[in-house]
């Protein structure tokens, strides 16, 4: 069976917005195809099958993902690692299955921020920033993942959804039953001009128009995980980087 487990959106849980700090009009506009998902050859379930922690597994994808676009070595996460950080950061205890709640997205990325989630050698793996992605703005969507590899998306899946996953079909319908909040990070956009998005252990298809109608909040992520040698995939340094984070943080 497969589980969710984003709690509800909170409206303006995350202060700092993306479109806000970062000027559209000067930065490159992404072509109708990027990403580089086939760097990760096995994408991880994470328990998410078991247990409401769709948002520390995708935080486990989104690292392996990081971490082989910078050239380094894929972090070995397993299903242990990601249930004792979401466990840490939201009070879940295996032998209360009540405790089981899911996780809120703007306390997730805060406890990644600080403390990080720790793969199987014990290594904490943390982000640098988080910013606010403006929920079911498709050129927002398009322009963050396109620069900085991944975003996290949160949606009010319906369970038209998990009927399209099942029969590998992109995500399309509104569907007239929502399931609850799910979280999945978006690592790209493929030809057929529909984003792709890691759930469940493997790449799911999405159409802009689910997302205008089921995305209801997100988060560009700052990592400097995703930064092979001095550079990142799109040309920022680390200097360059490091400058941004510190208006960010300021």
């Amino acid at each position: 069976m497969l589980k969710l487990g984003k709690k509800v959106a909170r409206v303006n849980s995350v202060s700092l917005k993306f479109g806000a700090f970062f000027d559209a009009t000067a930065l490159p506009t992404p072509p109708p195809v990027f990403g580089k998902p086939g760097l990760v050859t096995r994408w991880g379930m994470f328990a998410n099958d078991q247990v409401s922690d769709c948002v520390f597994a995708g935080a486990a994808n989104e690292t392996m993902l990081w971490r082989a676009w910078g050239g380094a070595p894929i972090p070995a996460f397993t299903d242990d690692t990601v249930l004792a950080d979401y466990a840490d950061a939201t009070g879940y205890r295996p032998d209360r299955p009540d405790t089981d709640q899911g996780a809120d997205l703007q306390e997730a990325a805060s406890y990644r921020r600080k403390t990080g989630i720790a793969d199987g050698n014990g290594v904490r793996h943390k982000i640098d920033a988080y910013l606010a992605l403006h929920p079911g703005n498709i050129d927002e969507i398009a322009l963050a993942t396109f620069m900085f590899g991944i975003t996290g998306i949160g949606l009010q899946l319906p369970t038209s959804a998990m009927d399209e996953f099942d029969n590998a079909e992109p995500w399309s319908r509104r569907g007239l039953t929502v399931e609850g909040g799910h979280y999945v990070p978006c690592v790209g956009r493929n030809s057929a001009g529909n984003f792709l998005v890691v759930t469940w252990g493997r790449l799911q298809a999405v159409t802009p128009a689910f997302l205008l109608r089921c995305m209801d909040e997100g988060i560009a992520y700052l990592s400097f995980e995703q930064m092979g040698g001095i550079v990142n995939p799109r040309g920022f340094d680390e200097a360059q980087l490091r400058a941004a984070l510190a208006k960010v943080t300021a």
